[in-house]
């Protein structure tokens, strides 16, 4: 599972990451990050791109796992 640590940063910096994460072509992504449009962002292009995700809030935090 590739890990992304977004935490701190304001979108689109977290989507971005990920983005660049996936020309790995990995199965699975973690994603942790702060950003309050994050969630969505991210959830949309996930989705749009053939992974489920599960998000789990804690706080301002959010950790969205993304499997195929």
């Amino acid at each position: 599972m590739e890990i992304i640590d977004a935490r701190g940063l304001d979108c689109p910096q977290p989507l971005l990451l990920l983005q660049s994460a996936m020309k790995k072509n990995a199965d699975s992504y973690q994603v942790l990050a702060t950003c309050g449009a994050a969630k969505e962002n991210i959830t949309r292009y996930a989705e749009k791109h053939g992974f489920k995700v599960e998000a789990e809030q804690e706080g301002n935090e959010v950790k969205l796992t993304l499997h195929k």
